[in-house]
């Protein structure tokens, strides 16, 4: 394993659709989760956009949105679907929290 693998965080991918309000609300959750615990430089956030990118919705079998998946090197490590606020996403993201 490369030097540069070990040291790289754990990427957090937020998949969503712009037009729903529910993933909206969501990812104000989430933002809350990651500063109320000062975890903001935890994770890589990266935010898919159903509409434009179908392709990476597929490829992870994302079967409802919003879904939150943890992924470390190659490997997803949790996923998390249609989460209802902050409880339950910071819950999800224990594992990786301070």
């Amino acid at each position: 394993m490369s030097l540069a693998l070990a040291d790289e965080k754990p990427r957090l991918v937020f998949f969503h659709s712009a037009a729903s309000g529910h993933c909206r609300r969501v990812e104000g959750f989430l933002a809350q989760v990651l500063q109320r615990r000062r975890n903001h430089g935890t994770f890589k956030v990266l935010r898919v956009a159903e509409e434009e990118r179908p392709d990476l919705l597929e490829r992870f079998a994302i079967g409802s949105l919003p879904t939150l998946v943890v992924v470390e090197g190659k490997t997803v490590r949790g996923r998390l679907e249609r989460p209802r606020g902050c409880r339950d996403i910071e819950g999800f993201l224990a594992p990786w929290l301070n």
